[in-house]
């Protein structure tokens, strides 16, 4: 009796060290390949046979992604969440789009990263993000933390400059940073839309943002990565100014994209303040398409 009730104990610690969930199915298998084994080819296997059988196809599904990521298989991935999304719950889809947006990184596919991002925007002031809840528990490194509205909002939308950032299209991605910051500063976002305005030529503007930083007035300014870059922006502003003749309209890629600017414009119209869920993210945009027109 008391060795079948040790070698359970020694079965429920083995799963909690490995963070194998427990059972027989294909996806626990699959699980095991990926986390025990570390066998990432006969664990996607496994995955396909979890979706197939029906054994916690969302789950399956993105960790199934996650491991061909790591394999240099992000395209397949694509079309895999593309493909099976559908048998997966409502509840499951705004996971599934975060796992999307990394993949589409990892292919370099900057548009489709825009469109999805400005969906799951859209998701949040029509109150359907975080499965109608005003938070979510994620998880970073093992840790399991509070994400709010507010802050996941912010975080959307620097990632949406960022998309900008990689079509060199300054303007708008200067204008989603600041408006990020409006909700939620951080050393990161700031970091980047100095980036923004010293690729405008306005370096004045950029010292400014980049003191916030050196001046740690923002969280994540003592990390080192932040430290490091605000280092090498400022290294770049001081070569830069001496002797500026850059003109503006001589830099590439910074016309802002009208279908950009409507879209914020409709989301605004969208939102009524008595749907409580909803944030007020986007103030008038029209002072900002003025200021980037002059």
């Amino acid at each position: 009796m008391e060795s079948g009730l040790m070698k359970k104990k020694e079965k429920d610690l083995f799963h909690v060290i490995h963070k194998v969930p427990s059972g027989d199915g294909p996806y626990v298998r699959a699980k095991h390949a990926q986390l025990v084994q570390k066998d990432p080819e006969t664990a996607i296997v496994w995955f396909w046979k979890a979706i197939n059988a029906g054994d916690r196809v969302d789950s399956a599904l993105k960790d199934m992604a996650v491991v061909m990521k790591q394999l240099d298989r992000a395209e397949e991935a694509i079309e895999a969440i593309k493909s099976f999304r559908g048998l997966c719950p409502r509840t499951s889809q705004e996971s599934l789009d975060n796992v999307l947006i990394d993949l589409y990184k990892k292919c370099g596919k900057v548009e489709e990263q825009i469109v999805l991002l400005k969906h799951k925007l859209k998701q949040i002031y029509l109150g359907e993000a975080f499965n109608g809840k005003p938070t979510k528990t994620a998880r970073s490194h093992g840790k399991k933390f509070q994400v709010s509205i507010k802050q996941e909002t912010s975080r959307i939308l620097g990632n949406l400059a960022w998309a900008y950032m990689q079509k060199s299209n300054f303007m708008a991605a200067e204008v989603v940073y600041r408006k990020a910051q409006m909700i939620d500063q951080d050393a990161n976002k700031a970091l980047n839309l100095c980036h923004c305005l010293i690729k405008q030529a306005r370096y004045d503007e950029a010292s400014m943002v980049l003191d916030d930083v050196l001046q740690h007035k923002l969280p994540g300014s003592d990390d080192y990565k932040s430290r490091n870059r605000a280092e090498e922006l400022s290294l770049e502003l001081e070569a830069k100014r001496p002797g500026n003749s850059t003109l503006l309209t001589d830099l590439p890629g910074l016309s802002f994209e009208d279908d950009f600017v409507e879209a914020l414009e409709r989301v605004m119209n969208e939102w009524a303040p008595t749907r409580s869920r909803r944030l007020p993210i986007f103030e008038e945009i029209s002072q900002f398409r003025d200021q980037l027109a002059c």
